[in-house]
């Protein structure tokens, strides 16, 4: 693992962090999708342990050959509910665990939300829930394809941020990301040059009610030609040209050669840098038990003034 795309803090490091989540979880409100909470939550972020904001800095900066962050030993909480089971579950309230996610968050970005997904909460559960298991979606847990996070959606987030409330059963639901910057080196010129143009369009996910059907045609590499920014999802991104569908094989095997496994701990939290990376997941069996994988979810924007005409004055909550 590249020792810059890993962060461990230690225990000193680990306590003050806690200190700080836990005075967001007093603070009024009590709701992380309130102005009053999210005002104090960016006051208090500042104060996080300075190893940890150069890192998340540095990540913001240039997020490296592998387009992702993953910080380890934050706290976690004592005493952790049942899993959530039920469909577009969202975490409303300020707990430990999404105060930790929106501090740490805050420190590379705004965090946004998306008015059809998840009912527009800023911290949404990633849990597995009966009756969806083959859904190619949150919910499922079947192999998730890998993809860029709502790259139907014309103002996707930079970042998504996914803190290990609980891990599942069998360790068996591994985290894969995989870096465009390490599949181009699997992928020819020609494939390149056809990946650039606009052949292709993108569903939404299931998990996003939204009357129309996918985008407008759209590359999947933009950018510089040599450092290119990548918008795919090779469940939901389809083309009828016959090159462009030859060059989405050579690009999803380039990502599957260069793609690694992540299995998370309790209080691990990762960033997948939305623009460069892409991520899935493995397999894994819920029980339905209480003790299922559960994951919380945020999504960041580096630069909250270009969704200004999608979302209200103040609001972080995106059409």
């Amino acid at each position: 693992m590249n020792p810059e795309s890993r962060l461990e803090l230690s225990d000193a490091e680990r306590a003050d962090v806690e200190l700080l989540a836990m005075e967001l979880t007093r603070t009024p409100p009590g709701l992380v999708d309130e102005q009053e909470w999210l005002d104090r939550c960016r006051s208090l972020s500042c104060h996080l342990p300075a190893r940890l904001q150069d890192r998340l800095r540095a990540f913001r900066h240039d997020p490296g050959p592998t387009g992702r962050l993953l910080i380890r030993n934050l706290p976690a909480a004592d005493s952790v509910p049942a899993t959530p089971q039920e469909s577009d579950s969202v975490e409303r309230g300020a707990t430990l665990s999404a105060s930790v996610l929106c501090a740490v968050s805050m420190e590379l970005g705004d965090v946004i939300a998306y008015r059809n997904e998840k009912q527009g909460a800023l911290v949404q559960n990633v849990v597995p829930v009966p009756g969806r298991e083959d859904q190619q979606s949150n919910a499922g847990s079947v192999p998730l394809e890998m993809h860029t996070e709502n790259a139907f959606h014309l103002h996707r987030p930079d970042y998504v941020g996914l803190f290990c409330v609980r891990s599942d059963h069998d360790r068996a639901a591994g985290l894969r990301v995989a870096s465009v910057r390490a599949a181009m080196e699997h992928v020819d010129a020609g494939t390149r040059e056809t990946l650039r143009r606009p052949l292709f369009t993108t569903e939404p996910p299931p998990s996003f009610e939204r009357p129309d059907s996918g985008t407008k045609p759209h590359a999947v590499l933009t950018g510089d030609a040599d450092d290119p920014d990548i918008r795919v999802d090779f469940h939901a991104t389809h083309t009828t040209d016959p090159w462009g569908r030859q060059a989405m094989d050579a690009l999803a095997d380039a990502v599957r050669a260069v793609s690694e496994e992540l299995v998370l701990d309790p209080a691990d939290l990762v960033y997948v840098d939305n623009r460069v990376a892409l991520h899935g997941r493995t397999a894994f069996v819920p029980r339905y038990d209480g003790e299922d994988r559960w994951l919380q979810r945020a999504f960041v924007h580096l630069d909250h003034r270009r969704s200004r005409a999608v979302r209200s004055l103040y609001g972080r909550v995106l059409s």
